[in-house]
């Protein structure tokens, strides 16, 4: 069986801060934990999930909490590519299909 990989830190950084976050904007809207869960159609306990920065809870439902709590175009407009300054100094090339990765040219020693 393969070895399960471990978070990267950074990465279970971002799910503390995103997990901290939600709480503070639910409690910012004096909501309680019983009101979000139930208009994000998810169980209290997944909510308490996310909120504690625990990494098991799914994009679905880390998307269906924040839709709840009215910030997931937000935090979807901030993954836009186009808002960057990169996506917009590169907005009028046309993006490849697939990238692939490119292989080394072999030199000839002939």
């Amino acid at each position: 069986m393969p070895e399960k990989r471990r978070t990267p830190i950074p990465v279970r950084r971002a799910i503390r801060e995103l997990g901290a976050d939600a709480q503070t904007w639910r409690k910012l809207l004096g909501l309680t934990m019983e009101q979000v869960a139930d208009r994000a159609g998810v169980s209290r306990g997944t909510l308490a999930k996310l909120e504690s920065g625990n990494g098991g809870v799914s994009l679905e439902t880390t998307l269906r909490i924040f839709r709840a709590l009215g910030i997931m175009d937000t935090i979807v407009s901030s993954a836009d590519p186009y808002r960057s300054d990169l996506g917009r100094l590169r907005s009028e090339e046309i993006l490849p299909q697939r990238v692939r990765q490119s292989t080394p040219k072999r030199v000839s020693h002939d």
